[in-house]
């Protein structure tokens, strides 16, 4: 079965693709909605380079639409179709784990497309989850964070001894309400790891982000 991911270059969606792919479902695109300049990721705030990237590592195409949260749906539906008939596609991967607004919208929009949506992680323990991602060689930096946690995380790779302290702390380890995402700079599926641009620290409205230079 092919299908494309919802791909927003942190974790959750890498791991999803690797479960997939475990089940014997074929990769053949990554989709990525951008925000209305196209040039950064409306989830995870990545610039398209790092995300194209992450795409020519796979050897996988990445298609970014860019998309105000306005019309976000109906392009989201729209690029479906149009993917789904130019790969041939039968469904499209995505990487929640226990957001129930989140896979109804999923299921909504892939209907609307006629593709199946699968969740490979859906309602699994976050920490246990966490710590698989990293035995099966994810290398994956906080990128963003809230101010709950504070600029200081932003950048540190996520190892197992730092899943346990923000679960400690009462913070998700998995990120799943936003307190933090990630991005992926290695994992299986990559030929090599990507090369990260220069970048600084800044907190903007409760929440801390990388500020990546021109990648």
């Amino acid at each position: 079965m092919n299908f494309v991911t919802s791909w927003s270059g942190g974790k959750d969606s890498c791991y999803a693709m690797m479960q997939a792919m475990m089940q014997g479902f074929i990769p053949k695109v990554l989709l990525n909605m951008m925000n209305e300049n196209g040039k950064v990721s409306r989830s995870h705030g990545l610039p398209l380079s790092i995300l194209n990237q992450q795409a020519q590592k796979m050897g996988l195409p990445l298609e970014g639409i860019p998309a105000t949260w306005g019309d976000y749906e109906a392009k989201f539906i729209a690029v479906l179709k149009m993917l789904k008939a130019k790969y041939d596609l039968e469904a499209a991967v995505f990487g929640d784990i226990d957001l129930q607004p989140h896979k109804d919208w999923e299921d909504k929009v892939c209907a609307a497309a006629s593709l199946k949506a699968i969740l490979p992680l859906w309602q699994q323990d976050r920490i246990v989850l966490v710590n698989q991602m990293l035995e099966k060689g994810i290398v994956t930096m906080i990128v963003s964070c809230n101010t709950m946690m504070g600029e200081h995380y932003l950048g540190k790779i996520l190892t197992k001894e730092l899943a346990q302290e923000l679960h400690e702390k009462g913070i998700d380890p998995c990120g799943e309400n936003g307190e933090f995402h990630t991005l992926v700079i290695n994992c299986p599926l990559f030929s090599e790891a990507i090369e990260l641009p220069e970048f600084t620290r800044i907190t903007y409205e409760n929440y801390c982000f990388i500020n990546w230079e021109e990648a």
